[in-house]
């Protein structure tokens, strides 16, 4: 089966060059999902938190537009902006809430600052 890109009009697109996800077989591979608001297309106001949860709740969206969910993720890369979440308490309690069951796998690099005040990005890998 050939890979196809999958975009939903309900979650805000990365750019123009990125897609928000491919499925490949059976697979969703999420790209990187900042937390964005779908409505302005601004990053959501309230600092790291607020961007972690708006990241987390975007890429639930297009995991359920694309027939996946949050309960089917394997994999998870979080890229969090260096000294922003030095303990992981933020990210960890924002993950418990959206993966009450089974915790997928997940890296969480730090990484010097995204462009355009972007604090966190994550990105995934599911089952469809």
């Amino acid at each position: 089966m050939e890979p196809q890109v999958f975009y939903t009009p309900n979650a805000p697109r990365p750019n123009a060059f990125v897609p928000q996800a491919v499925i490949a077989g059976n697979l969703i591979f999420v790209s990187g999902t900042a937390g964005a608001d779908l409505s302005t297309g601004k990053l959501i106001e309230g600092g790291y938190e607020a961007q972690v949860i708006q990241a987390f709740k975007n890429v639930k969206t297009i995991l359920e537009d694309a027939g996946s969910s949050m309960d089917k993720v394997v994999k998870i890369t979080a890229f969090m902006v260096s000294g922003s979440d030095p303990d992981f308490s933020i990210i960890n309690k924002v993950y418990t809430s959206f993966f009450p069951k089974v915790t997928p796998a997940r890296s969480a690099p730090q990484v010097m600052p995204f462009p355009g005040g972007i604090l966190f990005s994550v990105e995934c890998i599911a089952v469809i």
